[in-house]
């Protein structure tokens, strides 16, 4: 891990680095953009290709679509206390949705018109959910149930498949739970391709969800435009800020918990108080002897942690908006007045009680967030990510009247009188 001080010769350069764009190398672009071509224009054949080459899974056609036999065998068969975890999530991340739901509304304007807006859930959408080193079956929970809140008829879930062409029987039992209506065995970017163009076998979508490698964010920004997503979510990262009151133990088990992720995970802590700082590295150190995922954790820590001693929290809060963290843990006396200033995190963490894990997998706002410096463009994922906004307008005689002398000099000044016309003709005819 890295170790920077407010007081190294190096501190300014180093802290440069922290103000992220979100963007791809080139190297994966064209890597993408040859996975899309071959999707877009062989559909399920480059999709069984594809499949072999970047998960080593011999499939067919037919094979490509899990059966819903198979979604309710996999519910069938969860073990009662994982069945619990899985519906307590359920049940926590569907109410959330359903409070932060937009409602129609409606106003009477200064001319006398009826506006407002209306909502339509999508009537399609595809979801991705990842493999990888760990089935994120959490995943399926924060981005299908909400789907399902939101009232979208048709759920599709791409996720990648093992070498045996399985896919995770824990993953199978949660998006049955939280109602995918399809699902299929395809991972990478050739997912996102498919359910962007559509294939033989999988059926275009409208817009996209859910999070991924770098590979899989740009191949949601290469379809952009073909269908909507909802934000980049890609390798996960977390930072935490943190005064004199906070817990040396508590913020080295959530530093240890992001590691776990694996490659390409983001970490980085940053405090005021120099003997917090050696207290986090100590923990670090003991908590990490201890844990199953060994090799994945230190090769994060040595690559990808840095701790940063700042002179002051405010400089810190600085530093966090620049890069825009995922999961923002923050611990602080003046935990408000902070909390105020932070303007890019995906998710805030308040206090030495509040783990990122419990937000991870049951809290109820969703954990798909942005990531990679995303979070200064991009909110996480949220309800009304999956349905569509209608503006509507109704006027009376008297309101278009009203109206007509306002109309007639925009039409003026912009050369458009078949626009001025168009008002003034209802005064005469109705």
């Amino acid at each position: 891990m890295k170790i920077i001080r407010y007081t190294d010769a190096f501190f300014v350069d180093e802290l440069r680095r922290f103000d992220r764009r979100a963007e791809a190398s080139e190297a994966v672009r064209e890597v993408v953009g040859d996975v899309v071509k071959a999707v877009r224009e062989r559909g399920d054949e480059a999709l069984i290709e594809l499949t072999k080459k970047f998960d080593a899974a011999e499939l067919r056609v037919r094979d490509l679509r899990v059966s819903q036999d198979e979604l309710q065998a996999a519910w069938d068969g969860v073990e009662p206390r994982v069945r619990e975890a899985l519906e307590a999530s359920h049940r926590n991340v569907s109410e959330f949705a359903r409070q932060s739901m937009r409602k129609n509304w409606s106003m009477v304007n200064e001319q006398g018109a009826e506006v407002g807006e209306v909502f339509h859930p999508y009537q399609r959408v595809g979801l991705y959910v990842p493999g990888g080193t760990a089935p994120l079956v959490s995943t399926s929970l924060m981005t299908v149930a909400i789907a399902a809140a939101a009232g979208v008829p048709e759920i599709v879930v791409c996720t990648p498949c093992g070498k045996d062409g399985t896919v995770n029987p824990g993953l199978l039992a949660a998006l049955k739970l939280a109602g995918a209506t399809e699902v299929y065995r395809v991972g990478g970017s050739q997912a996102i391709a498919a359910m962007a163009y559509g294939t033989g076998t999988i059926k275009p979508v409208v817009k996209i969800f859910g999070p991924g490698n770098a590979y899989v964010v740009e191949a949601k920004r290469q379809v952009f435009g073909v269908v909507s997503v909802d934000l980049l979510p890609g390798p996960s990262e977390v930072m935490v800020l943190a005064d004199k009151t906070g817990n040396a133990a508590c913020i080295a088990a959530d530093l240890l918990a992001q590691a776990e992720h694996g490659k390409d995970s983001g970490v980085a802590f940053i405090t005021d108080d120099e003997g917090l700082l050696g207290d986090v590295v100590r923990e670090m150190e003991v908590q990490g002897e201890k844990l199953s995922r060994q090799q994945m954790i230190k090769s994060v820590l040595e690559k990808e942690c840095v701790l940063i001693l700042v002179p002051t929290l405010e400089d810190g809060v600085e530093l966090v908006n620049a890069y825009a963290p995922e999961h923002l843990s923050l611990i602080a006396e003046r935990e408000e007045e902070i909390m105020q200033m932070v303007r890019t995190a995906g998710a805030i963490f308040l206090g030495n009680a509040s783990p990122v894990a419990v937000g991870d997998f049951l809290a109820g706002p969703s954990h798909t967030l942005p990531t990679g410096g995303a979070g200064k463009s991009f909110p996480g994922l949220t309800t009304e990510m999956f349905s569509r906004r209608t503006s509507v307008v109704r006027l009376s005689k008297e309101a278009c009247a009203k109206s007509e002398p306002i109309v007639r000099v925009f039409s003026e000044i912009e050369g458009l009188d078949a626009h001025g016309e168009s008002v003034a003709i209802r005064g005469r005819v109705l």
